[in-house]
């Protein structure tokens, strides 16, 4: 876990309450400190995080985390958090992350949930609603994983594709 803010915690807190081992790391060591307690997280300096090994790196903080000093570093099988832009230079470093083998969870895909609570929000949908609506992540990231596998694609090309595929299907700008 890179990062121990909001996203972080409730991320840690559903990993935790299903057996995960969870390695935290923040430029806050109080906030580490909390994850210890809270989850039984085992902390590292900020610029450790990268060569452990864990099946996933979970960057929740800052953006531009995978970088060209980070992503050979990486001991990870799948790339999978909250940031935002989460790429550096998204065409040189997805394409990096492919190269290497890594699962990659698009960040404008996975972190939708935000998006649609606050659409909701505007739209007056019942919780459950956007609830539900977020609950498709989950299908939406097999689509993206399906089709670049299928297109011999890195996943965040594909993630765009389906994206532009919406975006058309309902008369928007692509």
């Amino acid at each position: 876990m890179q990062g121990c803010g909001k996203v972080a915690y409730y991320l840690s807190r559903h990993l935790h309450e299903d057996g995960a081992k969870i390695i935290a790391t923040d430029i806050d060591p109080e906030r580490v400190q909390k994850f210890r307690e809270e989850f039984g997280a085992h902390g590292v300096a900020p610029d450790e995080i990268y060569d452990v090994a864990a099946d996933v790196y979970a960057p929740c903080a800052l953006g531009a985390t995978l970088n060209d000093n980070t992503i050979p570093r990486l001991r990870a099988e799948v790339i999978a958090g909250g940031a935002n832009n989460q790429l550096a230079d998204e065409d040189r470093h997805g394409q990096m992350v492919e190269e290497r083998g890594l699962l990659y969870a698009p960040d404008f895909v996975i972190n939708g949930g935000g998006l649609i609570n606050v659409y909701g929000e505007l739209e007056g949908w019942a919780r459950e609603r956007s609830l539900r609506k977020a609950q498709e992540i989950y299908d939406t990231i097999l689509r993206v994983f399906d089709l670049a596998e299928r297109e011999g694609i890195p996943s965040f090309r594909a993630a765009e594709r389906l994206a532009e595929a919406q975006l058309q299907s309902r008369g928007g700008a692509g």
